[in-house]
């Protein structure tokens, strides 16, 4: 019986191992897609977009949509000033189609605002502040040297800690010894 559960214990922590290394990497390259406004609402002047907001965490690699009636509205990315002002004066980019999809690439705030007349006043702007995914692991991710996305980084102290677990474990010994 000792020797069944000897045999057993390689293929179990290789097994564990490769399950965290896949979850690992499953997390880092889940992107979320929000919906502006969504469930109770769209891109229209009865949203509350501060409220909105405060329950999402935006992360590089995220993408919203902005969904409404292109006859009624746009969607106008501006500066913070232009937000601030509600001016979509010098805009960085204006869209019309009724269902803008809007790519979140980087670290930062983004301000976007519908630039028909009277409708940011009336509360159509969306600040969205994109922030970095959560590190599990300490060190060289946190560099500002460090080139390699945090994924990679914590993936390969995940496959260090299974390699050491494999190189310690019990090896199986053939059960008609």
């Amino acid at each position: 019986m000792a020797r069944m559960a000897r045999a057993l214990v390689l293929p179990v922590a290789m097994a564990a191992a490769l399950l965290l290394v896949a979850t690992v990497f499953m997390e880092g390259a889940a992107a979320a897609t929000y919906t502006v406004g969504a469930p109770d609402g769209l891109w229209d002047m009865q949203t509350d977009y501060a409220q909105w907001v405060k329950t999402k965490t935006f992360h590089p690699g995220d993408k919203i949509t902005f969904t409404y009636s292109a006859e009624l509205h746009d969607v106008v990315e501006v500066s913070r000033a232009g937000y601030e002002g509600c001016s979509s004066a010098n805009n960085i980019s204006a869209s019309r189609t009724g269902n803008d999809v809007v790519a979140l690439t980087a670290v930062g705030a983004r301000y976007f605002l519908c630039g028909l007349t009277g409708h940011c006043d009336s509360g159509m702007k969306i600040r969205v502040d994109v922030v970095a995914a959560a590190s599990a692991a300490p060190g060289p991710a946190s560099s500002a040297s460090s080139s390699a996305p945090s994924s990679c980084i914590i993936a390969g102290g995940v496959v260090a800690a299974a390699l050491h677990l494999m190189q310690h474990a019990v090896v199986a010994q053939p059960l008609w010894w």
